[in-house]
């Protein structure tokens, strides 16, 4: 048997034995890092996801991360549920690895640009999530926030790292990463400190998804059937809402993202108005900061991704570049957009 079937067998044998359930059908799915995933249909017609963690060096954010995915569906966010053992775990341990399972959403995870319906889908659901999450107690792990504190020399050194190891990995676009990069070191130097210089000296922190992207969202006629993958971070509200309502495939490939975006902030701020409107307005201006702060994409070989993965990640450091282009010439309108619909009908 080869190690794809062992591994089949592995799961049915891992779900019968831990949640008494009868695997029909079991079908590797190719993508993630950090699991090796698995779709599987039960004798009884159960449709489930089914995580198998490569590690189990530290399993405290992997229980950390399920948890708040069923604080969240108790809330009736649109949580896909996650399967007690028979001990009553959200992760069990079995056949030296650990593994969860969970409900299948309908729907499936959109590769194209949002529309506007369904950004302000997003907006509602992330509303009402972080109003729900502002009750949960701030998790150990904390995001980074590279792009409100690294200093600019930092992030201008990276990109000459970059561009080595790029170099070192036989890079099949080393003339056009160097353009790239070129542009980025540009634009730390010229953008940084007075993008920083409005944004507000004090922000909400609280307990959130924190990987609240469009890779993690199931989708169905322009509404979200499921929210996956917690990474369960202390961060603040105004990051995830700018990362989401400017996600820079649908900045970079439609020509409503300004409307997208503009739509999700209005829906979010609908759902939880007690975020301070000085956040919300700042949250176009976090999103290009967090985005010139990245260099995820510009070098893939590391990741060792199957094609597919690693072809959308390489689409995914383009995009971006286009975005801070776009973002960099329309922020001023967009912050005015912003502070408009703030003025009549948020609170400050």
């Amino acid at each position: 048997m080869d190690e794809a079937g062992w591994g089949d067998t592995l799961t049915a044998e891992v779900l019968e034995d831990r949640y008494g359930l009868v695997a029909d059908v079991v079908e590797p799915i190719h993508m993630g890092t950090d699991t090796i995933n698995r779709r599987v249909l039960t004798d009884d017609g159960l449709r489930l996801f089914v995580k198998q963690y490569r590690s189990m060096a530290d399993l405290d954010p992997a229980r950390s991360a399920w948890d708040m995915s069923e604080y969240c569906r108790a809330a009736r966010l649109p949580v896909p549920r996650v399967w007690p053992d028979a001990d009553d775990n959200l992760v069990t341990i079995a056949g030296g690895s650990a593994w969860a399972v969970v409900d299948e959403a309908p729907g499936r995870v959109t590769a194209s640009a949002m529309t506007v319906p369904l950004a302000e889908h997003i907006g509602v659901v992330m509303g009402r999530m972080h109003r729900a999450l502002a009750a949960y107690p701030l998790p150990r792990r904390v995001q980074h926030t590279r792009w409100r504190t690294e200093p600019v020399e930092d992030a201008v050194a990276k990109c000459d790292t970059v561009m080595a190891r790029a170099t070192r990995q036989g890079h099949d676009r080393l003339d056009q990463l160097r353009v790239d990069l070129d542009q980025r070191r540009a634009d730390l130097q010229a953008h940084i400190l007075p993008l920083r210089e409005h944004v507000p000296e004090t922000l909400v922190e609280q307990a959130l998804h924190a990987d609240l992207t469009r890779t993690n969202l199931i989708t169905l006629a322009d509404a979200v059937t499921g929210v996956i993958d917690f990474r369960c971070a202390s961060a603040m509200p105004a990051w995830e809402l700018g990362r989401a309502a400017f996600d820079p495939r649908t900045v970079a490939t439609s020509t409503e993202w300004a409307t997208c975006a503009l739509a999700m902030a209005r829906a979010y701020r609908s759902e939880h108005p007690s975020l301070p409107m000085r956040e919300v307005r700042a949250c176009a201006r976090i999103a290009l900061l967090y985005m010139l702060f990245s260099f995820y994409g510009a070098t893939t070989a590391e990741y060792e991704l199957p094609q597919e993965a690693e072809v959308d990640l390489q689409r995914h450091w383009d995009e971006r570049q286009i975005a801070i282009r776009r973002l960099l010439d329309d922020l001023e309108g967009l912050e005015d957009e912003l502070t408009a619909f703030g003025a009549s009908g948020g609170a400050a």
